[in-house]
Formats: structure tokens, C-alpha cells, sequence
């Protein structure tokens, strides 16, 4: 597959563009690239090119996900349907109106990309595309530091084993069907005087498919699919974050013109020591009174094993340390975000007759120098 390009690249902005700039190079290039104006090879792909970068670029959502993790990781989380279901068009009316569109481009986008659930090529019969599928993942913090690759099951239809998904006994053929002639649609007339006028709907005879099964498939009664359940291994990547979905393309549901999209979403279990925030990480470590006042080394851990952490002499209780790059994977960015360490000094409640001597010897020095100091206590 090739790589995909760089959504401002696409439009030619640059990364910090406003919207009214982002706008007016989609409809510059959109006039330019719409299929239906530009007959040159590669047209239509570069047209479909455009209105996917601006989809993305003009939503903040979409675009603040997108300038966080590139395509890597933005489109292991949204498919083609994500992207376009929300997009707004509706400031391109006048384009897309000329071309028989009205203010809504998935006509054109419907039959160039494909959806989920039924959309219409341009004159031809409704298309049927399998509806997409979700599941959860399970998985803990230190998984999701290093990446694994996780089993998993769930139940979809596929394509009849009998039929191959047409819905009609091996040996037999869909018929076009009669009423629509195989558009999926008929035109009615009606006339008020002079006056005449038109509707098209969905053919009630084949509703919608232009053909109809005249011998249906015994294993499927006609619908041409059956129910399976499937087992996959799915790669989760390094640093991936609670609530991310991974996109795995067409292993949805069936579907007569493609099938859906499997989304898996994470779900990552709290952590008895770490909070996460970001690509950072956050522990509140305990540290004795001794080593807070002479200073050396604390060992501390980190989701790949334990490090040495400075403590410099007189570390007040309560100070954060940073320890970069020991924290969370950056996804689709590369590098670490870091692991930022709060110390507290821990009280002993028990003390020896010797340590409270220790001490009590140390309270009477401080307040000798605390007496010459001010002059009194």
C-alpha cells in the first residue's frame, strides 16, 4: 500500500493554518479535481485525496488527533466512514450543487469510497456494504508500554459457504429484476396541468438491489450470509492510550459490495503505583529521613525494570524529580515521554533507644544553631 501523504501537504497549507485558509484551498482544489469536471487520469483520486484531508484538517477533534499522532496512529483509529460521517460540507453548496449534489458531496463520495449500511452509485442500484464491528481489549499499563500482540474472539457474518454470498442455490442466477429494469429505482409522474412532476424511490419489487433471487439459497434462505465466529491475533502497538481504537479493514460484517471494519478498543487497567497523563508517567515513591538529609541514590521503578534516581542532600518531602524518557512510548512519533517522581519522607513510627538517641542529640545541635542564631530559645 502506498504511503499515504501528509494532510497539509494535500491542501497545501501549512501545519498552522486557520480554517478560512483550509477552506479555501479545498475549494480551489475541489473545482479543479471534481470527477465529474476533470476527466484526466487520477483525478478522481486525487478529488477523493482533498476531501479526506479536509474532512480531518476541519474538524478539531479530528485534526488535534491527527497532529498528535500522524497517520501511524490516527488511522488505526478511524476509517474512511469515521472520517466523512461528521464532515461538514455544507459551505461548498454552490460547487457541488452544479454537479448535481446539492450541499451533499456523498454522492460522489458514496460511490467512490464506499460505507457502512447502504449508500447509491451515481444511476445504479442501492450498494450494500457490511456494517462495522467493536470489541474490547483488556490490557495493562506495562502491555501498553511495550506493545503485544493480544488473541482474541467475536462473532460476524461472512459470505455463504453454499451460495458465495449471491442468495440463490448453487447452479441458479438473481434475475434483473422487471419493475426497475436493475437501477433500484423508479421514476413516477405526476402531472398538474402543464405542469410535471418527478420522484424517484426505491423499487418496493427488489427493494433497491436491481435483482431479484428467484431460488434461494437453502443455507442462507436468500440473505446470502451466515454467522461465524472468528479468532484473530491483533498487534497492539507500543504507547497506545486508554479509549484508542485499532482499525482492522473488512473484517466486519458481510456485505454484498464490502465488508465493514472491525474496531478493537482498548481498555487499559489502573495501575497500583503509576498515573498516567499523556505520554508521562507519575510516582509517588517513599524516601527515609536519612537519605533525604545526606543525599545518594533511591531506587525506583519504571515499566521496563528500576533505575537510580539522585536524591541531592536536604531533598525536601513532596519534591518531583524527572526522569526522562522512562515513560510511555510516543505512538506514531517515536522517542519517550518521561517519569516524573514525587518523593515523600517516611516517619519511622518505631524508633530504637539508639536512634532516638541519634536524634535527640541532632535536635539539640539544631537548636544551638538556632539560639546563637537569634539570640534566644
Amino acid at each position: 500500500m502506498a504511503q499515504k501523504r501528509d494532510y497539509y501537504e494535500v491542501l497545501g497549507v501549512q501545519k498552522g493554518a486557520g480554517k478560512d485558509e483550509i477552506k479555501k484551498a479545498y475549494r480551489k482544489l475541489a473545482l479543479e479535481f471534481h470527477p465529474d469536471r476533470n476527466k484526466d487520469k487520477g483525478a478522481e483520486e486525487r478529488f477523493k485525496e482533498i476531501s479526506e484531508a479536509y474532512a480531518v484538517l476541519s474538524d478539531d477533534s479530528k485534526r488535534a488527533k491527527y497532529d498528535q499522532y500522524g497517520h501511524a496512529g490516527f488511522d488505526q483509529m478511524y476509517s474512511k466512514e469515521d472520517i466523512f460521517r461528521s464532515a461538514d460540507f455544507s459551505d461548498f453548496e454552490d460547487i457541488f450543487s452544479d454537479f448535481g449534489f446539492g450541499s451533499d458531496p456523498f454522492g460522489v463520495f458514496g460511490s467512490m469510497f464506499g460505507s457502512s449500511g447502504f449508500g447509491r452509485g451515481r444511476g445504479g442500484r442501492r450498494r450494500e456494504y457490511g456494517a462495522s464491528l467493536e470489541t474490547v481489549v483488556e490490557i495493562s499499563l506495562e502491555e501498553a508500554a511495550k506493545g503485544l500482540k493480544k488473541d482474541i474472539s467475536y462473532n460476524r457474518t461472512k459470505a455463504c459457504s453454499k451460495c458465495g454470498g449471491t442468495g440463490s442455490e448453487p447452479g441458479s442466477e438473481r434475475r434483473t429484476c422487471t419493475t426497475c429494469g436493475g437501477r433500484g429505482q423508479v421514476q413516477q409522474t405526476r402531472r398538474a396541468g402543464p405542469m410535471a412532476f418527478y420522484t424517484v424511490t426505491t423499487c418496493g419489487k427488489c427493494r433497491g438491489e436491481g435483482t431479484i433471487v428467484e431460488n434461494p439459497c437453502s443455507a442462507c434462505r436468500g440473505q446470502g450470509k451466515e454467522s461465524t465466529n472468528e479468532h484473530i491475533k491483533v498487534s497492539i502497538p507500543s504507547g497506545v492510550q486508554n479509549g484508542m481504537r485499532l482499525r482492522l479493514e473488512e473484517l466486519g460484517e458481510y456485505g454484498r459490495d464490502g465488508p465493514g471494519d472491525l474496531f478493537v478498543r482498548i481498555h487499559i487497567k489502573p495501575h497500583p503505583q503509576f498515573q498516567r497523563d499523556g505520554d508521562n508517567l507519575y510516582l509517588e515513591a517513599p524516601l527515609s529521613f536519612a537519605l533525604a538529609a545526606l543525599g545518594g541514590d533511591l531506587e525506583v521503578p519504571t515499566l521496563f525494570g528500576r533505575a537510580k534516581l539522585h536524591i541531592p542532600a536536604g531533598t525536601q518531602s513532596h519534591t518531583i524529580f524527572r526522569m526522562k524518557d522512562e515513560g510511555m512510548p510516543r505512538i506514531g512519533r517515536g522517542g519517550k515521554g518521561d517519569e516524573l517522581v514525587r518523593v515523600v519522607i517516611d516517619v519511622p513510627k518505631k524508633l530504637s533507644k539508639r536512634q532516638k538517641d541519634l536524634l535527640q542529640e541532632m535536635e539539640k545541635e539544631e537548636k544551638e544553631k538556632k539560639k546563637g542564631f537569634f539570640g534566644f530559645i
